[in-house]
């Protein structure tokens, strides 16, 4: 695909200052359109919903996933709708080779309570864009379109098309990418603007389950808490039968009708990949009803399982705690509580593991643990990812990251689940800086005011689109 318009690209090696030069000209003539886009993504609340005939995943992501291929046909890129699961923009001519890719997604995680305004209205301020979805990973969509309008703008002759992909159930259950899986070939190589720079060459394995009540709770009439599995929650409330009780430094304690009392704890939010600085508000909760004996006999063992989950994130009260060569320790995170139909209590379990455990060793450690006090279900395992952080391919990517930020850096190992982990031949690529401060009025993703730097969306596009001209020069 060729802009007429433009002339073509030329440069002598990718160390031709003229080639920087030209892209970060480029990058700069289309920052405020970038913004544009970006807000016009933000403002969609593309949250998981019920499923309709033409809206598999809900009526919001899809409308997500449309907007960001009109995004894609604004900027003069083919556009492929995959019945409305996923999608792409491409450029270059198939020519049988096979061909790359960028993989982002356009569905996002609830808002959650706490933030000072719409959290889908993008905000800018001093520098930064402040929204849900505007870092994981709607922001990255953007990028990855723009992308791929340089090499078409350009004129780049390329040896493999480009095709950007955008799913749009990334957050839930990833059946986007299985559907698409399941009717175009893979990749020759992906990149997954989904984490943290520099690299991430492997992930840890992902395991979703359930600790669910054997009985129903006495003096706890109902309890909630969180807004989803892999995010630790910064609320939770409780209604509970006690004759007195008062407020503590976390937990506050209203009567709203003789005998009945409110509970609402209150804690910082955060991915559950990444629980360091977080404190999770249903642990808060636990231990207050453990601490004034609230929970009856025989609901109690019940929450004093549920407070060796929620006290830590290591696993290390129920035994789960290990770690390897290749990742850090293993985190161990309550995301969501909830009062069942029938009255008994259902605690999700997010567990981010190594290659020494596996989902079928965790599920047996959460049985023993829980011994007659709770049901453990299992209600999704991903294993652990890996790619030779050696290949030609990651060279690339790291190549064009150190040249551009004029970093000596080197990739590493995360915690999180990316697309990335389900292609043979991929890995995550950005665009977060978790080693770079960030203003008091920001927050991480999965958080309240999830905030991205313009200044490091402008690093990431030139990154970008340098890597991909490199991957068009390698052998797959």
């Amino acid at each position: 695909m060729r802009n007429e318009n433009k002339s073509p690209l030329i440069f002598s090696s990718f160390d031709d200052p003229a080639l920087l030069q030209d892209i970060k000209r480029f990058v700069l003539e289309n920052e405020d359109a970038i913004v544009r886009d970006i807000g016009r993504l933000v403002h969609i609340p593309s949250i998981a919903g019920p499923a309709e005939p033409d809206a598999p995943y809900g009526k919001e992501p899809k409308r997500a996933l449309m907007c960001a291929l009109e995004i894609g046909r604004e900027l003069g890129l083919e556009t492929v709708n995959c019945d409305n699961r996923i999608g792409y923009a491409a450029v270059g001519e198939d020519l049988g080779q096979g061909y790359l890719a960028t993989i982002t997604h356009v569905d996002v995680v609830p808002a959650g309570d706490g933030w000072p305004a719409d959290a889908f209205t993008l905000r800018v301020q001093d520098g930064w864009l402040i929204g849900r979805g505007v870092m994981d990973d709607k922001g990255p969509s953007v990028l990855c379109l723009y992308a791929l309008k340089y090499l078409k703008d350009r004129g780049v002759p390329l040896r493999y098309p480009v095709r950007a992909l955008l799913g749009s159930n990334e957050e839930s259950d990833m059946l986007d990418l299985a559907y698409y899986q399941e009717r175009e070939p893979n990749p020759l190589f992906c990149f997954s603007p989904d984490a943290d720079f520099p690299l991430i060459y492997g992930e840890k394995g992902i395991y979703h389950g359930r600790l669910i009540s054997r009985h129903t709770p006495l003096n706890v009439l109902d309890i909630s808490g969180g807004v989803a599995a892999n995010a630790v929650p910064a609320g939770a409330t409780a209604r509970v039968l006690a004759s007195r009780l008062e407020s503590s430094d976390t937990v506050t304690a209203t009567e709203t009708e003789p005998g009945v009392w409110t509970l609402s704890a209150s804690g910082v939010s955060g991915h559950a990949s990444m629980p360091e600085g977080t404190v999770n508000a249903i642990g808060l909760l636990v231990d207050y009803l453990l601490s004034r004996d609230i929970p009856a006999e025989p609901e109690r063992p019940y929450f004093e399982l549920l407070a060796k989950l929620l006290r830590v994130t290591d696993g290390s009260l129920l035994g789960l705690e290990s770690s390897d060569e290749f990742f850090t320790p293993l985190t161990a995170v309550g995301g969501k509580i909830s009062t069942l139909h029938d009255g008994r209590i259902s605690q999700t379990v997010d567990c981010r593991y190594g290659i020494s455990l596996t989902g079928e060793r965790i599920t047996a450690l959460l049985r023993e643990a829980a011994g007659e006090a709770a049901d453990v279900l299992t209600d999704s395992d991903s294993a652990p990812f890996l790619m030779n952080p050696e290949s030609p391919a990651v060279h690339a990517c790291m190549e064009s990251y150190n040249q551009v930020t004029g970093e000596e850096a080197s990739p590493f190992t995360i915690g999180g689940g990316t697309y990335a982990r389900h292609f043979p031949h991929a890995v995550a690529f950005g665009p977060e800086h978790p080693e770079r401060p960030m203003p008091d009025f920001c927050g991480p993703i999965h958080g309240v005011n999830e905030a991205a730097s313009q200044a490091w969306f402008t690093e990431a596009l030139q990154i970008y689109i340098l890597t991909l001209l490199r991957l068009e020069t390698l052998d797959y």
